[in-house]
């Protein structure tokens, strides 16, 4: 292929294309650039598997520690599995794409995105998502696209495409979106409780930018001389289809008319009738062509009794308006919301349930120490808040192993995290790390949003001073034609009959995080912008009812969450405070049985169970890296004597000389006339030497100096 440079400018801002010149053994790549972030997508087709009745695509995203000037960490001084980050990344690419694909595509497909250089001020996920789409186009693999993803940033009352980290960070909105010729079909954002008319306004923002790139792929595509591949679906023998649509048409109608089954129950009746209808089949002759096609393929009963059934669903929302389980379009299902649920050794509990989606949030409070370390390309080292999401199999009522979070279990917590970040408490309001996990104890749809709702439960029950509690709801879509139909509070076979699931979650001031997925090929902004106005009311339905188990912040937290004191030394100070080998930082945690976390840019936080010992290690530190200055009264105590004098300690770790003379305002023949070893004493600082040492004084001192350093209160009258 020959070698092209393409420029893409707007808003301000530019994005670079390569073709032809790097990765010439896959099907497609392009090297698609901005700033001095540079992304080399390759997109690859090889030949189906048999046997496989889905699509199987692929998507990775990988970063490589060089693309910052890195060498990574760890004993193998290599990248291993993928950071949190990039898996999120891995999915961003992944949502848009895989609607685009012809549902009957069987051919395996691999998209690798991989990071060589970054700026640290473009981020590369969006440029990642665009560039799978231009790959996808010059690999010649059926695709219903372009499609093209930008992030939308809101600086004051300015949106900004593409912005950098800075601008994402002093911003009140991070919205990506994704868009095909037929309209959105991807939103995912976290925004500072912004109000849904400004979300509705930065989507269709981005998506007239997504319409500019989606053009200058055609004309790159023109440009190399490539032609669109148009595959028309494989033909399919309907004799299966239309044996099954006479027997299985009128039970499924009437399971799906019986709104008040359980959904255990109901897919139990689905699931006999299908088996009843496999038993009609397996008696039929052998050369009979409805045999003869599930004998072709044994997925083909499964499959079309599956779509009998979707179809079946739809129609009878779309035309009557009436839901599988009863309710109205924009009805919510039945809730409950409890607290407290576990002892006081665990900080904090939420339990949430709404149908049968139940979520059980703990939360666990740490210390500056537990803060995780982020070992990636984004330009944050550390994360204070971290949500962790687990989908056991026993929720679906299912049997599988049991592994290491997967993609799904990643993102969902992430999505949560995201939804409950703008109304967390500063770290120097609320110094604690802060965990939460959201157990899926029972599922049937929205099971991130039940995560949303009961780790709020759970940060009020463990008295994290969060500004306003957040909900959330799972909007759906059922597309026939042009008859759109928009349901509020889907559950599981609305969300897998269905064509989109929009999840919205915020506060009663405005939204704080949105994450739209598609099974079409796009929608208008004005479907979206009508989800987001009917998501409201459901949010504000949901947090009334969470508000019943808990309207605030407890005041007081768990007695098993470590006590913090946070404050400030000076950095040049952090060396005398660890001292040599640690000595000194672990002389004051076996002396306390205190934990000692120091930041670099000073902040020490001192944790412990026991608040005393706590204020004990901080008077320790505090007495490190105490400068004395003449003048300063302290209360100490005696620790040696000499025949001129006594050594007072007036400060943990710190002492100083009272020479005889400076005991007393009369002459003192003998120091063990006026003070003992261990006796406590006022003492002022009377002189710094060149060389540090501190002499002290027992004359000239104020009695409200005195007062003050026993820590007596004078009355306002006697000062």
């Amino acid at each position: 292929m020959q070698e092209i440079e393409k420029s893409i400018s707007f808003d301000g801002r530019d994005i670079r294309l390569k073709v032809g010149l790097l990765a010439p053994q896959a099907g497609g790549s392009v090297l698609i650039e901005s700033g001095e972030t540079s992304v080399l997508v390759t997109a690859t087709r090889s030949s189906g598997r048999e046997g496989i009745d889905f699509l199987p695509l692929l998507v990775d995203y990988e970063e490589r520690l060089y693309a910052a000037g890195r060498i990574p960490g760890g004993f193998l001084r290599r990248e291993g599995r993928p950071p949190e980050r990039a898996t999120l990344v891995s999915r961003l690419i992944d949502r848009p794409m895989r609607p685009l694909f012809p549902s009957w595509m069987r051919d395996d497909i691999q998209i690798v995105a991989s990071t060589l250089s970054m700026d640290e001020q473009v981020p590369p996920d969006v440029l990642a998502a665009t560039g799978a789409s231009i790959a996808t186009l010059l690999a010649k693999i059926p695709f219903n696209g372009p499609m093209a993803t930008v992030r939308v940033g809101l600086v004051g009352d300015d949106f900004i495409i593409n912005p950098t980290y800075e601008e994402i960070e002093k911003g009140e909105l991070d919205l990506i979106v994704a868009g095909s010729p037929d309209g959105v079909i991807m939103v995912e954002a976290g925004a500072n409780q912004l109000p849904e008319q400004d979300v509705v306004e930065a989507i269709d923002f981005g998506y007239e930018v997504v319409q500019d790139l989606i053009k200058a792929q055609n004309e790159l595509i023109a440009e190399l001389g490539i032609e669109r591949v148009l595959v028309t679906a494989p033909e399919t023998d309907p004799t299966l289809e239309e044996f099954l649509t006479e027997r299985a048409t009128q039970p499924i109608k009437s399971i799906l008319t019986q709104f008040e089954l359980p959904k255990p129950e109901r897919d139990d009746k689905l699931d006999a009738v299908k088996a009843e209808i496999a038993a009609e089949i397996a008696e039929k002759p052998e050369d009979d062509p409805v045999r003869r096609a599930v004998a072709e393929n044994p997925k083909a009963l499964g499959n079309t009794y599956k779509g009998i059934t979707k179809k079946l669903m739809r129609k009878q929302i779309v035309e009557e308006g009436v839901r599988i389980d009863g309710r109205k379009l924009d009805e919510v299902r039945q809730l409950s919301s409890q607290v407290n649920l576990l002892p006081p050794r665990v900080h904090g509990t939420g339990l949430f349930q709404r149908g049968l989606t139940q979520v059980l949030s703990v939360v666990t409070l740490g210390t500056s120490g537990d803060a995780q370390m982020m070992d990636d390309l984004h330009p944050d080292d550390d994360k204070r808040y971290l949500h962790h999401y687990n989908f056991p199999p026993y929720s679906v009522g299912e049997t599988r192993p049991m592994r290491s979070p997967g993609r799904r279990e990643i993102g969902h917590g992430a999505l949560a995290e995201r939804a409950l970040i703008p109304v967390l408490p500063s770290k120097e309001d609320f110094p604690y790390v802060i965990r939460v996990v959201s157990e899926v104890l029972s599922s049937d749809g929205s099971t991130s949003m039940g995560s949303v709702c009961g780790s709020t439960l759970g940060l009020m029950d463990a008295g994290v001073p969060i500004s306003k509690p957040v909900s959330g709801a799972a909007m759906g879509l059922i597309k026939e034609g042009d008859e759109i139909r928009i349901l509020t509070d889907i559950q599981g076979i609305e969300d897998f009959l269905g064509d989109m699931d929009f999840k919205v979650a915020g506060t009663d001031s405005g939204i704080t995080a949105l994450q739209m997925d598609m099974k079409i090929t796009g929608l208008p902004v004005e479907v979206i912008a009508k989800a987001i106005h009917q998501a409201k009311s459901a949010r504000l339905h949901i947090l009334a009812s969470m508000m019943q188990a808990i309207s605030a912040p407890r005041e007081k937290l768990s007695p098993f969450a470590p006590r913090l004191l946070s404050f400030k030394i000076n950095p040049e100070m952090i060396g005398m405070v660890i001292g040599p080998g640690g000595k000194k930082i672990k002389g004051i945690t076996e002396q306390t049985g205190a934990k000692v976390d120091i930041e670099d840019d000073g902040t020490v936080t001192v944790s412990s169970l026991d608040g005393k010992k706590a204020e004990e290690a901080k008077a320790m530190i505090e007495a490190i890296v105490f400068k004395p200055s003449v003048g300063d009264v302290f209360l100490g105590k005696v620790v040696r004597i000499i025949p001129i004098g006594a050594f007072v300690e007036f400060l943990p770790g710190s002492d100083g000389m009272i020479h005889i003379s400076q005991l007393a305002d009369y002459r003192v023949n003998k120091v063990e006339d006026e003070v003992s070893v261990g006796d406590e004493v006022v003492v002022k600082i009377r002189e710094v030497d060149n060389r540090g040492r501190v002499n002290l004084t027992r004359l000239n001192i104020h009695p409200d100096e005195a007062a003050a350093a026993r820590g007596e209160t004078v009355p306002a009258s006697e000062s």
